[in-house]
């Protein structure tokens, strides 16, 4: 078998490397087998950026992500099929409460205004990762820029933040609705709701510079692979070059007053809220007050368990088996969840759906 000098043999790499690869230092080192080349040259281009040496010096321009990659062809087909059925039913969903939460009179509440806003951050949520994964799953480049990678990452903390604020202020419309009926409009005016909603996209605002700052503050010239479908701040936090345990405790820490903080708000208003109802003789009352705070209830629990395994776990109990169910919860599951939970437990809901769809078949109608 022949050999090639490593400098020649390092030249033909990095000839057939993808055009964003990072370099290889070619200055000194082992010599490589013509065989080998051969072998590196006919990997496919995101395969083939796993055997690179990432060495002194080096830094990472692009993150491969992972996915589904690993599983079968058909396996993909399927999830593809499966994943586009569940996003395209979260965004029409979502987008029908948007719509008759702001056009319907009879849903002139605070309660129906936070719903609204809560879809909309829903279908910014599921927009900013399922696309891209949805494109993954059948197409092989799965290589993304770092520029997008921290955009993404970016989004996800906004959005994911202003909506774990949003449900503790949505917690707290109930426990005035319920326990001061008599100064519930004066104390949740369309002014005191508007302030509520722009402070939760505030924190979002803020709180996602600092977790961007906090997750790449350190230089990649490690392996580029993310273990999952979209760039997670803890997974992109361990591929950084210097002491990634800093970064972590940063957002344990700041997970801790994310999470749990709107949660104690979230447990003492239905603490009170349950108080309340037990101490009412008509049944009929703790009926249709068990149904409207379960619904919530029933979202906060989905929404805040898939966050907290993601950022509050010790990394060592992290694994791409793990990472990817958890992290599907909280990215389509919860946004898909939320518009049907509300829906089929509220009658309000849906009788505004029945009225928006009759008006628009007649209106169809009358086009025709």
């Amino acid at each position: 078998m022949s050999f090639l000098p490593y400098n020649q043999a390092a030249g033909l790499q990095q000839n057939s490397l993808h055009p964003h690869s990072v370099p290889v230092d070619r200055s000194s080192g082992p010599e490589i087998s013509t065989a080998n080349v051969i072998t590196f040259m006919y990997q496919s281009p995101w395969r083939r950026s796993k055997t690179v040496d990432l060495r002194n010096g080096s830094t990472v321009a692009e993150f491969i992500l992972v996915g589904f990659e690993q599983s079968s062809s058909s396996t993909r087909a399927l999830l593809f099929a499966l994943f586009l059925a569940l996003y395209s039913l979260a965004m029409a969903m979502n987008g029908l409460i948007i719509f008759i939460t702001w056009t319907d009179p009879r849903l002139n509440s605070p309660m129906y205004f936070f719903l609204g806003h809560l879809s909309f951050l829903d279908v910014c949520f599921i927009t900013t990762t399922i696309p891209q994964m949805l494109i993954h799953l059948v197409v092989k480049n799965h290589i993304v820029s770092f520029v997008s990678c921290s955009t993404q990452m970016y989004l996800v903390f906004c959005v994911g933040v202003a909506e774990c604020i949003l449900l503790a202020f949505m917690a707290y419309d109930r426990y005035v609705a319920i326990c001061h009926p008599l100064s519930y409009a004066q104390i949740m005016s369309r002014q005191v709701c508007m302030k509520l909603v722009s402070t939760a996209w505030f924190f979002g605002l803020i709180n996602g510079i600092f977790l961007e700052y906090m997750s790449f503050r350190n230089p990649f010239c490690r392996d580029n692979h993310i273990e999952n479908f979209f760039c997670e701040a803890p997974i992109v936090i361990a591929l950084s070059c210097g002491d990634p345990q800093f970064s972590l405790k940063m957002i344990f820490a700041d997970a801790i007053v994310v999470l749990l903080s709107p949660m104690v708000l979230i447990v003492i208003s239905y603490a009170r809220i349950l108080a309340s109802i037990l101490g009412r003789a008509s049944s009929s009352g703790r009926g249709k007050t068990f149904s409207t705070c379960s619904s919530h209830l029933t979202v906060v629990i989905f929404l805040y368990t898939s966050a907290m395994f993601s950022y509050m776990n010790p990394r060592s109990t992290h694994g791409p088996d793990k990472d990817k169910p958890f992290s599907l919860l909280y990215t389509i599951i919860t946004p898909m969840c939320n518009p049907i939970i509300y829906s089929f437990r509220n009658k309000e809901m849906k009788g505004a759906m029945v009225r928006a769809l009759g008006r628009t078949s007649l209106a169809q109608a009358e086009a025709v």
